[in-house]
């Protein structure tokens, strides 16, 4: 067991107890309505079939099956068993010899060192202390065969940001006073559950680091990576997001999707 795992436990039961709800809790970057460039930069990895890719902070695994169509082997890890006890149940038996399940947390992947052409961490890298997500960057970096990449998804602070700028103003159209839009805005954005100093987010027992676009060059090349691009998983107005029906024709909101060269 790492030592992340011995000090956080309650993490571990946190996500684990997660497990059972999480498509309802969680916004789903691979809703058939989100814009995802993930997919496409899969698409552009040249003879994926005989490459290893890992999804680190799997989850409960929806990416696994989609992975297995494209390479030809994946490494799947977590350190909530709840969440790997998920992903393994998605696996067809006659695949299970091309998948290598991993219970451990994301910077305890020194045994891989060199091994992995594509990482994957989707809404993964979203540890609150970021002197671990420095520690996960440089391990990632290291288990990268040279030319790899690393690809992934993170939440996005200034969307939140921007969804309430937008319950703001739909506050003041509707005629209430600007320090009663501001209670407005806050409350349906439950703004109770971040602290957007340090952009951080508790809920449940879970907690979370959200990103600002500036932090991913800064952090990645700290890490050792070579470049860093973003682009925006773009998500529908749907239930998931206070006032949707009156912002449906306003932009989309959106996490923040990286692709990072060694």
């Amino acid at each position: 067991m790492s030592t992340f795992s011995r000090k956080t436990p309650d993490q571990q039961r946190s996500w684990s107890r997660a497990a059972a709800r999480y498509d309802e809790v969680f916004l789903d970057p691979y809703g058939p309505k989100v814009r995802n460039p993930q997919w496409e930069a899969l698409d552009a990895v040249a003879d994926a079939g005989s490459k290893t890719v890992a999804d680190l902070g799997c989850g409960t695994g929806p990416l696994i099956n989609t992975l297995l169509g494209r390479f030809g082997r994946v490494v799947a890890l977590d350190f909530a068993p709840g969440m790997l006890a998920k992903a393994r149940e998605r696996v067809a038996p006659e695949d299970r010899p091309r998948v290598t399940f991993l219970q451990r947390s994301m910077e305890d992947i020194d045994d891989l060192a060199g091994t992995l052409d594509v990482a994957i961490a989707n809404n993964s890298l979203v540890m609150p202390d970021v002197r671990r997500i420095h520690r996960v960057l440089t391990s990632i970096r290291a288990a990268l065969r040279p030319g790899g990449v690393f690809l992934g998804i993170a939440p996005s602070m200034d969307a939140i940001q921007y969804h309430t700028m937008l319950l703001y103003e739909q506050a003041l159209d509707q005629g209430l006073e600007p320090a009663d839009a501001e209670r407005f805005a806050a409350l349906h954005g439950e703004h109770r559950y971040y602290d957007f100093a340090f952009g951080r987010f508790r809920f449940q027992g879970l907690r979370q680091k959200f990103w600002q676009p500036f932090e991913f060059e800064h952090r990645f090349k700290k890490a050792g990576f070579r470049s860093v691009a973003l682009d925006r998983v773009l998500y529908p107005w749907d239930e998931n997001f206070a006032g949707a029906l009156e912002l449906a024709g306003e932009a989309p909101s959106w996490d923040w999707s990286f692709r990072a060269e060694v």
